[in-house]
């Protein structure tokens, strides 16, 4: 289908402006990564507290040809947060190590520490475990180290996007202390980018599978020249799907 002018996102001086308030807060060297979390209102729960906490990125460790079943899972909540599927445990955190992060499991072992005590000001990722089973051993000796959190109950752990939501809220809070929000971390090209996929989903979709740049923005954050733009992409062929 090809774009037209009148069927834009709409789009408010307001709006844009806390789309970029909320891009310039984002934490793209804190990350998690889910090991076949699969429960619908665990993903969708972990997904809104990345967006809540400032975290730009969400390692999911499911299938590539299974994926399509996170999509619908996910019910558009990962709008707000960069998803990317692995196959493995493993690729996934050498993947990790490999970008310079360090990666700590939510996970009870002789040298696990109090989720508070670990400093997330560092470039980390937090590592979740499936529902019934948690971190398994090969993913755990991998890891740079383990969190838990202290429970003065019965029950043995918490809800997996709970804790989630717990420790995520103690590196908000770190981070907040030092000063990390209150600078921009995204790298331009993924701030721009970004930030016009968040204010025309529909366009960036479009312009995506017809492989073409994504058309400038004015101050407003409206498409310049949009009636323009839509007429020339009309002569772009459709690609196959």
């Amino acid at each position: 289908m090809k774009p037209n002018v009148r069927e834009f996102d709409e789009m408010t001086p307001e709006r844009f402006e806390k789309l970029k308030n909320t891009l310039s807060r984002r934490q793209p060297d804190l990350r998690v990564l889910t090991d076949h979390v699969h429960k619908p209102h665990n993903i969708a729960a972990i997904v809104r507290t990345c967006d809540a906490m400032g975290v730009a990125h969400l390692h999911m460790v499911w299938p590539h040809d299974q994926f399509g079943r996170f999509s619908k899972t996910a019910s558009g909540s990962d709008r707000w947060v960069t998803v990317h599927p692995h196959q493995t445990s493993v690729e996934a955190i050498e993947l990790q190590k490999q970008q310079g992060r360090k990666v700590i499991a939510a996970h009870f072992s002789d040298r696990a520490i109090d989720f508070r005590d670990y400093d997330y000001t560092q470039p980390t990722t937090l590592l979740l475990g499936q529902e019934l089973f948690g971190v398994s051993d090969e993913s755990a000796d991998m890891c740079d180290e383990h969190v838990v959190i202290p429970m003065q109950g019965m029950v043995e752990s918490f809800n997996v996007s709970v804790a989630a939501a717990i420790i995520l809220s103690e590196a908000q809070r770190q981070r907040d202390a030092a000063g990390m929000y209150d600078k921009l971390s995204l790298n331009p090209e993924e701030y721009e980018k970004t930030l016009f996929q968040w204010a025309h989903p529909q366009v960036a979709k479009f312009c995506d599978k017809k492989g073409l740049p994504y058309p400038a923005l004015n101050e407003e954050g409206d498409i310049e020249n949009a009636a323009q733009w839509s007429q020339s992409v009309r002569e772009v062929p459709d690609l196959e799907s």
